[in-house]
């Protein structure tokens, strides 16, 4: 019989390279990683890793069984939480993962009234940009993803093995500092900044600034890129630069020295949670889900 612990272990050596490093990531030691691998071959009669001095390999039966531990574990927890809920467990464990803006804008929210009204949940956050976020979502490491995608970007970023909880539209805004010519400006066309020097932000963020720059028929001159939003608005507030950001990135940040404006042809990005088929109806991430959803109405 192969053990949801086994697969856990196999994971984090195929993941790791080595035993030694899948005992630190497991906070476990190196020989407890040796005999549970050891076990595991035991139980499925056949090599699962091909051992060559200190580097590590799966055989074909090792990649098959990771390529299955993922749905497996998040089968196992679903498992796991509903039937603690049925038995009258008020509990639950939620490991949620977001994207900066989302931690600071949306999250704080969410949570506050999740805990208010189940204050037996527990939830764990973890800051990851997609596609990463999205990824660690089906490799079982989370349970919940707070996650974005740029109009257009449907084609290119399938989320059809997932659900998919829509929560706001959130428009890009130009940012400009306070003493700029179009700092008064009701709305710019994006074409107006061809000339200005530009403060990018996360590297995807960047590649659709590019991709809007060049649809108005110019390549942006980025003098400075950060994943910091309050640094990239500290940057033009000093005068550095112009910048375009999405709003919800401006919610929680005063942004001194600078202004927003509303920038044209209008650029929106989806927000939505994401979670696996098989977790959807556990109790707390179902909660999750839905506090989420109000906070992005607020």
């Amino acid at each position: 019989m192969i053990e949801a612990r086994h697969l856990r272990v196999l994971r984090a050596v195929a993941a790791t390279g080595s035993f030694s490093a899948a005992a630190r990531e497991l906070g476990c030691t190196q020989p407890a990683v040796s005999q549970q691998m050891k076990a595991l071959e035991q139980s499925t009669g056949t090599p699962l890793l091909i051992r060559t001095g200190r580097e590590m390999r799966l055989t074909q039966a090792g990649e098959a069984l990771v390529r299955h531990a993922s749905g497996i574990l998040a089968g196992l927890t679903a498992a796991e939480e509903e039937v603690a809920a049925i038995a009258g467990l008020r509990a639950g464990r939620v490991r949620l993962v977001s994207f900066p803006s989302g931690s600071s804008a949306l999250v704080p929210t969410a949570l506050a009234a999740l805990r208010a009204a189940h204050p037996g949940t527990r939830v764990s956050l973890v800051d990851a940009e997609p596609p990463r976020s999205v990824e660690m979502l089906r490799d079982g490491d989370c349970d919940v993803a707070l996650a974005f995608r740029y109009d257009g970007a449907h084609a290119t970023e399938d989320w059809s093995d997932l659900v998919v909880r829509p929560l706001l539209a959130d428009r890009l805004v130009g940012l400009v500092p306070e003493g700029h010519r179009l700092a008064r400006s009701a709305s710019v066309a994006i074409g107006e900044l061809a000339d200005e020097p530009w403060i990018a932000g996360c590297p995807r963020c960047r590649r659709q600034l590019v991709d809007v720059c060049e649809g108005a028929g110019f390549t942006p001159r980025i003098d400075f890129a950060t994943d910091d939003y309050p640094a990239v608005i500290s940057l033009v507030g000093a005068g550095l630069g112009v910048a375009v950001l999405p709003e919800l990135a401006l919610e929680s940040v005063r942004p001194k020295g600078a202004r927003a404006v509303a920038v044209e042809p209008a650029v929106r990005r989806e927000i939505v949670a994401l979670t696996l088929p098989d977790l959807e109806q556990v109790p707390a991430v179902a909660a999750t889900l839905d506090h989420l959803a109000r906070a992005a109405t607020r």
